[in-house]
């Protein structure tokens, strides 16, 4: 899948790229999570982690549906993982994070293999 071309979707690979190559796969997601906020953190970048999504359900107002493991620049949504492979439910994810965020842009970053590149998705809402 060909990502889109923004600074900041490239800008991120780079730092993820860089984390990859440190770690290498067949860690848990809690640690490039962690490693990937502290290399964002030293070189600037804006960023919330673990941004609860709320979900409304007719009259229901669930406020913490979900959790977005990271915001970038308040412009892309980052959901990280550390699995065999990507399925279509993290794509499914990526999308419903989008729309119950109000977040246009998102990547999708599987630390769990050999090349990164080969982890890497992005979507548009």
């Amino acid at each position: 899948m060909a990502l889109v071309s923004n600074p900041l979707v490239q800008t991120l690979i780079g730092h993820a790229i860089t984390v990859h190559r440190a770690l290498g796969p067949g860690l848990f997601e809690s640690v490039y999570a962690r490693c990937f906020a502290y290399e964002l953190g030293t070189h600037g970048v804006r960023f919330r982690q673990q941004v609860p999504l709320a979900l409304m359900y007719q009259d229901l107002k669930v406020s913490c549906a979900y959790r977005a493991d990271l915001i970038i620049e308040d412009d892309l949504l980052v959901e990280l993982k550390a699995i065999d492979r990507l399925l279509p439910v993290h794509n499914s994810q990526v999308l419903t994070y989008l729309r119950l965020s109000g977040v246009k842009q998102g990547l999708l970053i599987n630390f769990n293999v050999p090349r990164l590149v080969n982890g890497l998705r992005s979507f548009l809402h």
